[in-house]
């Protein structure tokens, strides 16, 4: 082989890594909390304590951040985790600038904190660069938080407009690519300064691992700061929770694009279906965000779409309780397909849609999945 290799053979080989000591071809769990040093009290190797983190986090943060093309990586216990140590980052009263749609525990953190006086939070249409621009300049702003595409209409946001915005502000720059993995948006090289991902999702993709990541472009002021925040809050996976996400990002790639062509294969079914209102999902080309999506995201519009219908919250209801194949549960991105009746799960407080219903497509064959939802569909 000639030249780099590619970001596909990085993460089928976990970066080349053969273990030294028996030439073994899958990287080696190292759980030891504590790492001991030699008689003149130098560490024997690189780690003296697995906080913040011990060898394995470490491979798998080298890689990821090699898939991201980042500067650096952290590892943290979940996707919320990660994201709270980027609002902990911003200083006492700081503003914030973040999306009325968006994972909703995402916003729930950042309203929570502005409610205790932690932060100043302005909340703007998600793909509304006018009012992001807007938003950000009135008033010295610190950092802008997107999300694209976001949960769980999809809305679709320009990311590099969106970096334009904010750096010519002075502020920081945060995407959540949890729907968009490194296989398929590389959101720091359109103009991020942080990209956040709920590893428990497609990184992972066998919705056995709770994890998340942060990943930067430059290790400045703001990077050290989450870094402290890292270390001193001990918000770390597992040694064994970081091994199986190694497992599950050799296999990001092939896993993502099937479940790419799944969704797109149910949401061309679904359209036009006499129960069905609209069909959410940024790879069709009725989307309003699609050409940025398709700008954005080279390699795939992910599994992730949503169907609205014309039954209301009832139809809603009982569309997600009647699959077959798709199981009713809470998260996305593994390899089995998910079906949920979205409002009920946020809460009283949701703003979505009674009426919509969020399916993530997995690696089933996809004339199942969607003889699965016309055979409830069709009854409503």
């Amino acid at each position: 082989m000639t030249g780099k290799p590619s970001p596909e053979t990085l993460a089928v080989q976990a970066m080349h890594r053969i273990d030294a000591g028996t030439g073994a071809v899958i990287p080696p769990i190292h759980p030891a909390s504590t790492y001991a040093r030699g008689a003149d009290n130098a560490l024997i190797g690189a780690v003296d304590y697995r906080r913040p983190e011990g060898p394995t986090e470490q491979h798998v943060a080298e890689v990821l951040a090699a898939l991201e093309g980042a500067s650096d990586a952290r590892l943290f216990s979940s996707g919320m985790a990660a994201g709270a140590a980027v609002v902990e980052s911003i200083p006492a009263g700081g503003h914030v600038v973040a999306q009325t749609r968006m994972y909703y525990g995402a916003k729930a953190l950042m309203e929570r904190a502005a409610a205790k006086g932690r932060i100043a939070l302005t909340l703007v249409e998600p793909g509304d660069t006018a009012e992001l621009k807007e938003a950000v300049a009135a008033r010295h702003t610190d950092l802008v938080w997107i999300e694209t595409p976001a949960n769980p209409a999809w809305d679709v946001v320009d990311i590099a407009a969106s970096a334009e915005i904010a750096h010519a502000a002075g502020a920081t720059l945060a995407v959540d690519g949890t729907c968009a993995p490194p296989c398929t948006t590389r959101a720091l090289d359109l103009g991020a300064d942080i990209v956040m991902h709920s590893a428990t999702k497609y990184l992972n993709g066998h919705s056995d691992v709770l994890a998340g990541v942060l990943a930067t472009r430059d290790t400045g002021d703001r990077w050290a700061e989450i870094c402290e925040v890292h270390n001193k809050t001990g918000a770390i996976p597992g040694a064994f929770e970081s091994w199986l996400l190694m497992r599950g990002l050799r296999t990001l790639f092939v896993r993502f694009e099937r479940q790419s062509a799944n969704a797109m294969a149910v949401a061309e079914a679904m359209t036009g279906h006499p129960a069905v209102s609209a069909v959410l999902y940024p790879g069709l080309t009725t989307h309003p965000g699609h050409a940025i999506a398709a700008r954005q995201m080279t390699g795939g519009f992910g599994g992730m779409l949503s169907l609205r219908l014309k039954g209301g919250f009832d139809g809603a209801r009982k569309l997600a309780a009647g699959t077959k194949l798709f199981i009713q549960a809470t998260s996305l991105g593994g390899v089995e397909s998910l079906i949920e009746h979205r409002a009920p799960v946020e809460g009283p407080q949701t703003t979505t849609p009674g009426d919509l219903v969020r399916l993530s497509c997995g690696i089933e064959p996809a004339d199942e999945m969607i003889a699965d939802l016309k055979g409830v569909l069709d009854r409503l």
